[in-house]
């Protein structure tokens, strides 16, 4: 059952981020909302490159936080409270 309630809460908590990023990219056409959008990206710049001849892999990593998808974060919690 406790497994079952993390997975909830990690699908409610990914859905209010995408849905807050998405606002943010709509919000920023907007003038008055566009510190919405403002945020900061942390990651690997240059992917990681393992070239083993018969194989090259590249591996990246690369996150975005705005203001939108905290608050979208934010108000996930809000509903997964009320779920």
């Amino acid at each position: 059952m406790k497994s079952r309630n993390n997975i909830a809460f990690i699908f409610v908590m990914l859905s209010g981020l995408v849905i807050g990023g998405f606002l943010g990219q709509l919000s920023s056409a907007i003038p008055a909302l566009s510190f919405l959008n403002y945020g900061q990206e942390v990651g690997l710049t240059n992917p990681l490159t393992l070239d083993l001849i018969i194989i090259k892999l590249q591996l990246g990593l690369s996150l975005k936080f705005t203001i939108a998808g905290i608050i979208g974060m934010i108000i996930s919690i809000f509903i997964y409270r009320k779920l």
